[in-house]
């Protein structure tokens, strides 16, 4: 018997419209949850490991948004040093993390942040932890379905040039970097990981790729930070994110890139 051929690049046509759009999840969400109308913070963070959420829980620094309404998920309404913004916990995958991104513009976020643990693939140079991720390898399946194959996953230049601009500023070292996004971190072989070296990836995470293809297609404001906490459990010890589980640390990095990027 002959195995079908199957291909996720087939049957794409990048600039049609969606027939499913998040606004209908959204209204339906609200009539069946009894949840009334109402914009989000314009800042909103996916915190994939769920530590900035905790901390921020464990300071009584947030409260339930009220007027989200995600099937899968709480946004976390925060405030810290007169910043106000939206947050969501575990957002783990590059479909889940653009399914969210997809609701929470649509629901009034201007500027979307990601700070994800990543895996290191190239050491970067001193005792950089942070890695402003400016392009990302497409090893996943969600980015194919708002760009074209040859089309690369990046930072959009002006936000890269306004944030790396900025880093000085900060008590953190924070690089800008190549990123390797995959949906199978179990699967990272010797063969991917120096494929990955070979084309100067910094990290690898699961997010970034699919991030930014649906920032580039949507015309939407979206960075990317990996916090290199991992040599894949190589080395031992390994997973360690500092003070808070580095939510201190990724506080820091959260509210200098809002004020960097949305100076008004």
């Amino acid at each position: 018997m002959t195995a079908e051929k199957v291909t996720i690049l087939a049957d794409k046509n990048f600039e049609a419209p969606s027939v499913f759009l998040p606004q209908n999840l959204l209204r339906e969400a609200r009539r069946q949850k009894g949840i009334a109308f109402g914009d989000i913070p314009r800042i909103c963070v996916l915190d994939p490991d769920g530590d900035i959420v905790e901390y921020l829980k464990n300071h009584n620094l947030t409260t339930l948004h009220p007027h989200w309404a995600c099937y899968h998920t709480d946004l976390y309404q925060a405030s810290c040093q007169n910043l106000n913004f939206g947050i969501i916990g575990c957002a783990v995958g590059a479909s889940f993390a653009v399914l969210l991104a997809e609701q929470l513009f649509a629901s009034g976020c201007e500027l979307l942040i990601s700070i994800t643990s990543a895996g290191t693939v190239n050491q970067p140079s001193g005792d950089c932890r942070f890695i402003l991720i400016d392009s990302a390898l497409r090893d996943e399946g969600t980015s194919y379905h708002y760009l074209p194959p040859t089309q690369p996953a990046i930072l959009d230049p002006l936000l890269k040039s306004m944030l790396t601009q900025s880093f000085s500023n900060l008590s953190i070292s924070v690089q800008a970097g190549k990123s390797w996004t995959t949906d199978a971190p179990y699967r990272e072989t010797l063969t991917s990981i120096q494929a990955a070296k070979d084309q100067g990836a910094i990290s690898v995470e699961m997010e970034a790729a699919a991030l930014y293809a649906f920032a580039i297609a949507q015309q939407r404001r979206v960075v990317c930070y990996a916090h290199l906490t991992n040599t894949m459990a190589q080395d031992g010890e390994d997973f360690e994110k500092g003070l808070e589980n580095g939510s201190i640390d990724s506080l820091q990095l959260i509210l200098h890139t809002a004020a960097t990027l949305l100076r008004d």
